[in-house]
């Protein structure tokens, strides 16, 4: 076969698939058209759903920076002075209540994003600095039961304390034994025995803190929890 003949072989059959291609989509063309539209349809609400996502987590992290500048605001009881323009607070209580409300409106409206979710877990603390701890315990305790284990781990972490404060430390001893049972970033084993052995301390239980502190000591020999532990079982610095 010549290249000739090739050649127009090769151009028949190009004009063949070409034809029956165009025949394919006139025959089926409100199913091509239909098609079209809902591909161009997905990627409009794609980029939508985008572009949503990203203006509520913006305004979600706005709302919660917000809410932390006014929990970091200076008291007024302060020795150090006060720049001009700079909000203050009379008493911590008085911060802790201002920026509670800030923290509750920010949880309430973005409680599905990250900054939301970080907005309850900080109106739970907001509530103990009240000293209104029945909502400090609800709201902490919807916080623990997140599926965000970093953030839950924080959470059963001051329910340990607020339990402790509230004359119920069987519940925190059990609280903190889980917590170090299950370390997460936010709460490694270390910390939960540690905050274990303080309260054990707190109850006239000195024993059962050495116990903690040896344990520490010898499992995390180079670390700040097992240095912590050693100091601890060395007694006070003498001068």
């Amino acid at each position: 076969m010549d290249t000739q003949t090739r050649h127009a072989l090769k151009k028949d059959s190009f004009v063949t698939a070409t034809h029956d291609s165009l025949n394919w989509a006139q025959e089926n063309r409100e199913r091509v058209l239909a098609l079209s539209i809902a591909v161009v349809a997905a990627i409009v609400i794609a980029i939508g759903g985008a572009l949503i996502y990203q203006h509520r987590s913006d305004a979600a992290a706005a709302d919660f920076s917000h809410a932390m500048r006014v929990y970091q605001a200076p008291l007024s009881t302060s020795a150090e002075p006060i720049a001009p323009g700079i909000q203050s607070f009379p008493s911590a209580a008085a911060r802790a209540k201002a920026a509670n409300q800030l923290f509750l409106q920010a949880a309430d409206r973005y409680g599905m994003l990250a900054d939301g979710r970080n907005a309850r877990y900080f109106a739970g603390l907001t509530y103990i600095e009240m000293g209104e701890n029945a909502s400090a315990e609800s709201t902490l305790k919807s916080v623990a039961d997140s599926w965000d284990h970093d953030l839950a781990s924080l959470a059963n972490l001051a329910l340990a304390g607020l339990y402790h404060q509230t004359g119920r430390d069987p519940q925190a001893i059990d609280l903190l034994n889980q917590l170090a049972a299950k370390p997460t970033a936010t709460v490694p084993a270390g910390v939960a025995k540690l905050q274990l052995a303080q309260l054990y301390e707190a109850a006239n239980q000195p024993e059962q803190a050495k116990r903690i502190y040896a344990q520490l000591k010898d499992e995390d020999k180079t670390g700040a929890a097992g240095q912590i532990a050693a100091q601890k079982l060395s007694g006070p610095q003498q001068p």
